[in-house]
């Protein structure tokens, strides 16, 4: 899940299409398993503009269909008022999220820190801050972007994996690595 313009909520999936005539939409999930979406409610929707909903939708039905899954919304009861939602991110609140284990955290808690490298240095260097981040199947991927302070203007791509990153510091806002600065 990536964070929404709101530090309250977090993106847990899109409304991407209408499904049939009674008000039903397609939806795709970014919470695993993909059907946990519905554990949480109310849903905000984020427009593609980036404006947020301060009205909250209740899905009141919801079911798989193939490989994807299909909802209704409260209050949605045809194809032209399902079709006005469609594109729109999900968003739920950051507080109804389950805790998860020490050393585990969600996509949007490390968005914003900044990284830096201890690879063959007395003093970490700073590398940028996380812009975001991939998922390959193997591992997640951090992105790293420049920022105020980094070594240089480049972005990186670093494997979220024990070997290289050591340390997560949330309240301090940095990650620490053992990535060569070169790469």
């Amino acid at each position: 899940m990536a964070q929404s313009e709101s530090n309250n909520r977090v993106v847990a999936g899109k409304v991407t299409s209408v499904y049939g005539v009674k008000g039903w939409v397609k939806v795709h999930s970014y919470t695993d398993p993909p059907e946990n979406i519905f554990n949480f409610s109310p849903w905000f929707l984020i427009s593609a503009e980036g404006k947020s909903s301060q009205d909250p939708v209740v899905i009141d039905n919801y079911r798989m269909h193939g490989k994807g899954l299909v909802a209704h919304i409260k209050g949605v009861d045809d194809r032209d008022m399902a079709a006005l939602l469609c594109q729109r991110m999900i968003t739920v609140e950051m507080g109804d999220l389950p805790a998860l284990p020490e050393g585990e955290y969600y996509w949007q808690q490390l968005t914003g820190l900044q990284v830096f490298s201890s690879y063959k240095a007395q003093k970490p260097v700073l590398l940028g801050s996380i812009s975001g981040l991939m998922e390959t199947g193997a591992n997640d991927i951090l992105v790293v972007s420049a920022c105020d302070g980094s070594i240089d203007q480049r972005e990186r791509l670093l494997p979220y994996v024990d070997v290289y990153v050591l340390k997560v510091d949330l309240a301090a806002g940095t990650m620490l690595v053992d990535w060569d600065p070169e790469f």
